[in-house]
């Protein structure tokens, strides 16, 4: 196991269709979960097989079809959750069971009741009855990003102990702040003392906005596995964003960090997930938005046609996107419009620009984008002897 290598945990298939309007049909979900394993994800968390029977033969038929990937089932800390997930994944090549309990004081008082022995007890039963079934066992603790620290650590050493391979410190509520959540797995790298016997896995929600920068921050101290979503779907202000951290470990390279995924498919990716789950993905999301590569400022687009490189640190064909977009605006300026008349097959000299630029301020300050037949109107009206057929 390469000390470098952060693996890609998906949940779209679990945490993403818990987005109400999600819900996948039997083959949406072998369709994206195929398309997730060709995306070079290195565990597919396919559902939470004792939540439904739909859920069960989601699971069920998922491991059936994956070669490669591991195949991962949530359950709570409960003994008829961990028996039903792993009948379902009786047939993976790689299967995984995904147990877990609260952890944080609130959640032990409200949600459970309890007390944090009885807590810590229920954890290891848990990971001890699903080593039972399979070699590979997650154990999440829920809320851990509220957790008080020492008593994380405790638990995060008696799973371990117990036999889990890798533990999830998810902040479930999206409340951390990136140094917050990086101290943490910190911590309890320097702190717990068979942490060498587990993966240490970041799932964070981003409420606040922050799931990416803290799954970031995750890694940089010592995560090694990040739980993510295409387009960043999930349980009310989503999930962290897989092709967002992708594409920054793989753009900082200082990092010393890498990931399985190719990366050319994140943009086919994304529209598939798009369009199966009903979803559209916002305009200006990072990596994969359909602005996420379009220039409309003067000063961008000029800076832009001088050397991609002033505004663009990814060149879109290395996420599988469409080429950069000049968007001609009321914001555009003399060189952009250049550009586009050029690329529609006019040769016109300064002088011809500085007089069309003025007609087509007037069309912009009507139109909210300026389109290739506009132009072609404009150098008709001031031009006519230049009209192309």
């Amino acid at each position: 196991m390469s000390q470098n290598k952060i693996y890609i945990f998906d949940t779209t298939l679990r945490d993403g269709e818990q987005v109400p309007g999600c819900k996948l049909n039997a083959d949406e979900k072998i369709e994206l979960a195929l398309a997730l394993e060709n995306l070079g994800v290195d565990v597919i968390e396919a559902g939470f097989p004792v939540s439904s029977p739909g859920d069960f033969e989601s699971v069920r038929n998922i491991s059936a079809v994956i070669k490669n990937a591991t195949v991962c089932g949530l359950t709570r800390a409960i003994k008829k959750d961990i028996e039903v997930a792993a009948e379902a994944l009786q047939g993976a090549k790689r299967p995984r069971i995904h147990t877990g309990i609260g952890v944080s004081d609130l959640h032990i008082a409200t949600k459970f009741n309890s007390n944090k022995e009885d807590i810590l007890a229920r954890a290891v039963e848990a990971v001890k009855y699903a080593r039972n079934f399979v070699d590979d066992v997650e154990f999440y603790g829920e809320d851990a990003g509220r957790a008080e620290l020492g008593f994380l650590a405790r638990v995060v050493e008696a799973v371990i102990n117990a036999g889990a391979t890798v533990v999830n410190i998810p902040d479930t509520t999206g409340y951390c702040l990136p140094h917050q959540y990086g101290e943490k797995i910190a911590y309890l790298v320097n702190n717990v003392p068979n942490i060498d016997k587990a993966i240490l896995s970041c799932h964070c929600h981003n409420d606040l906005g922050l799931a990416t920068a803290n799954s970031i921050a995750g890694v940089m101290n010592g995560a090694r596995q990040i739980e993510c979503t295409i387009n960043g779907l999930g349980e009310r202000a989503g999930n962290t964003s897989l092709e967002e951290v992708v594409m920054i470990i793989k753009q900082h390279e200082s990092l010393g960090l890498y990931t399985s995924i190719k990366a050319e498919q994140l943009n086919p990716m994304s529209r598939l997930v798009a369009d199966t789950m009903r979803m559209p993905v916002q305009p200006n999301k990072a990596i994969v938005g359909s602005n996420a590569f379009a220039h409309s400022s003067g000063i961008h687009q000029d800076g832009f046609l001088k050397n991609a490189e002033n505004y663009e640190i990814i060149r879109p064909e290395e996420v599988g996107a469409d080429s950069s977009r000049i968007v001609l605006t009321a914001r555009s300026g003399r060189s952009a419009l250049a550009h586009r008349f050029q690329k529609l097959g006019y040769d016109f000299n300064r002088n011809d620009i500085d007089v069309l630029y003025q007609a087509f301020l007037k069309v912009a300050d009507v139109k909210k984008e300026v389109g290739d037949e506009d132009l072609k109107a404009l150098a008709t009206n001031n031009h006519p002897e230049v009209a192309l057929a």
